[in-house]
């Protein structure tokens, strides 16, 4: 850790107050226009909760039922306001219990400030009571990490901190704040930050890469744009949409870049990956040419690397130079912000149409509906299937609100089913995958968005992994919609299971609860479904229940998500049963 005083020296400002440290952190925070915080107070945050009191005018806090919840609230509310999110915690479990949030927000490039509360520094490093190294826990798992000793580096800590959570490439940042600097007083100024002279968030744009990208564009026959989430943290929507309908290529996207265009666009193609669609999946090793846009080419997407687009040549553009040539070769890398290189690129290529490629994955396109979906949205003779729910909440949301899932099965048919209109409208857990993600990430969705209906699919597994954040929803009157798929499994590891393991379902099976007594218990009324008749009945009463509603659908116990492209195969090998 680099010595403070290097660190955080700042020209001082003629202006200043005398205020405690607690102080200085809620000034800090209405400085960088923090109107929401969600935490979990205790004994070495007790003075900022303390000062948070006099604040309750300017800042709402949200009193969550575990540290997990606080920071998947904070994603789930950075990710469709595109603001940083913001959490408190106190020392020792209530910092380590961040960490699953803060690996998620740093996999899936999430700004968030996490403000802990430590132990008074001349207890540091004696294994004081709720003591832990939260600087050495959570570096691995965020953007950059800092202790604060003393309260006059609190100001500048703070500043340094929301400007590297949001800049460049987002993420999650760490200030741990020991308690001493927490009560004593300082003179408080504060100067934003808007530079550190050995940080680069972006590089500056090169003009002869645009104009290799833009030559390869130019003669591509079968070319495809594969659309990543760095287009939606770029705010780069209207610049996409320019490229696409001037270049007519067909586009793809990746389960973040969900939403960066319509779903009903002519040129969207569908999703890559795994439980992606079979057209850009199979077509991907046709393709002359991909343009990856604000992607980092997962393993999901590509599956085997040796395999995987034989025949292109690859344009990235891309914001974060450590993500160039890590996977996938680039031929042609476009380094900086997709908002600012794309327009360029725009400007040099040529208006084209590619009829007879695009035509290739409608017919793609028709085979998958046979297949797969006429079967998964309109069953016959079966039970309820994820795909048939999903599909018919989405239209009675008028394909207009904000998707939030946990992980699992109903997380890939979420993808597949949901429509959207308008960006930002999906907030998932992409990288990690972490069960328990979307109830909390659901109320921070809500309250970033309240003019917008919030819906949340969750499956049984994850639910009950932070199924007391429904305490948090009742507390704090959050109106978020909340579709409960119950399949008395571990769904997506059943059918691992099923297609790989001969069907040995070690595990897996779930004994559930009464989820209607439980919601009762947080006083949120709920339906329970279980035959095709009542469903259009029961998503009626839950979009017109002004507060928030739990929907139990009782669906299949082993339904299956195809098309699936196995483990390590080539996405050419994708199965669609």
């Amino acid at each position: 850790m680099e010595p403070q005083s290097q660190l955080l020296m700042k020209e001082k400002t003629t202006e200043t107050t005398r205020m405690s440290g607690s102080e200085a952190v809620m000034q800090s925070l209405l400085k960088e226009d923090t109107s929401i915080i969600f935490g979990y107070p205790g004994g070495a945050i007790m003075p900022i909760y303390d000062a948070l009191y006099n604040y309750h005018d300017q800042i709402h806090h949200v009193l969550t039922r575990h540290e997990q919840g606080a920071v998947h609230a904070a994603q789930g509310y950075a990710r469709v306001t595109g603001k940083v999110g913001v959490c408190f915690a106190t020392s020792g479990p209530g910092a380590t219990n961040t960490i699953t949030g803060l690996a998620d927000a740093m996999m899936d490039s999430t700004p968030l400030v996490v403000i802990t509360g430590q132990v008074v520094s001349s207890l540091l490093g004696t294994d004081a009571f709720q003591e832990t190294d939260v600087v050495g826990v959570t570096q691995p798992v965020t953007k950059w990490n800092y202790q604060v000793r003393k309260a006059e580096d609190i100001p500048a800590a703070l500043a340094r901190a929301f400007f590297i959570a949001r800049s460049g490439r987002p993420g999650p940042v760490v200030v741990d704040i020991t308690k001493d600097a927490q009560i004593k007083e300082l003179d408080y100024s504060y100067e934003p930050v808007t530079g550190i002279r050995s940080y680069k968030p972006e590089s500056p744009i090169d003009f002869h890469q645009i104009d290799e990208a833009a030559h390869l564009i130019n003669l591509a026959q079968k070319p495809l744009i594969l659309v990543g989430q760095g287009v939606v943290l770029g705010n780069a929507e209207n610049e996409l949409m320019e490229f696409i309908e001037k270049t007519g290529m067909p586009a793809a996207w990746t389960v973040l870049g969900l939403s960066a265009m319509p779903t009903e666009h002519p040129l969207n193609v569908g999703m890559l990956g795994m439980h992606g669609n079979y057209g850009p999946n199979i077509k991907t090793n046709e393709a002359d040419l991909i343009i990856a846009i604000g992607m980092r080419f997962d393993d999901r997407v590509t599956g085997d690397l040796s395999k995987y687009a034989t025949n292109a040549k690859v344009i990235h553009m891309e914001i974060d130079p450590a993500e160039i040539n890590k996977n996938v070769h680039a031929d042609v890398p476009v380094l900086g912000n997709v908002k600012k290189t794309l327009p360029v690129l725009t400007e040099k290529v040529s208006q084209n149409e590619h009829k007879e490629w695009l035509a290739e994955f409608k017919a793609c396109d028709r085979i998958e509906y046979d297949r797969i979906i006429e079967k998964e949205v309109n069953p016959i003779d079966k039970g309820m299937t994820m795909g048939e729910v999903i599909s018919r909440v989405s239209s009675a949301f008028n394909d207009d609100a904000v998707m939030v899932t946990d992980v699992g099965q109903h997380q890939m048919m979420g993808a597949r089913y949901f429509r959207f209109k308008q960006t930002r409208s999906v907030v998932t857990s992409g990288g990690l995958g972490t069960m328990g993600f979307g109830l909390p990430a659901a109320m921070g969705a809500k309250l970033g968005t309240p003019d917008r209906p919030v819906c949340v699919f969750v499956g049984d597994g994850g639910f009950q992994m932070t199924i007391q954040e429904l305490g948090t929803i009742f507390q704090t009157k959050i109106p978020v919609k909340i579709v409960l798929l119950n399949n008395n499994f571990l769904g997506m590891v059943r059918q691992w299971q099923e297609l790989f393991f001969d069907k040995r379902y070690a595990s897996t099976e779930l004994i559930n609860p009464d989820f209607q007594t439980i919601a009762k218990g947080y006083h949120v009324p709920s339906v329970k479904i279980t035959e095709h008749d009542d469903l259009d009945g029961a998503i009626k009463q839950m979009v017109d229940s002004e507060g928030p509603f739990l929907m139990e659908v009782v669906v299949e116990k082993e339904g299956n998500v195809f098309p699936m492209v196995p483990a390590g195969a080539s996405v050419s090998d994708i199965r669609l049963e």
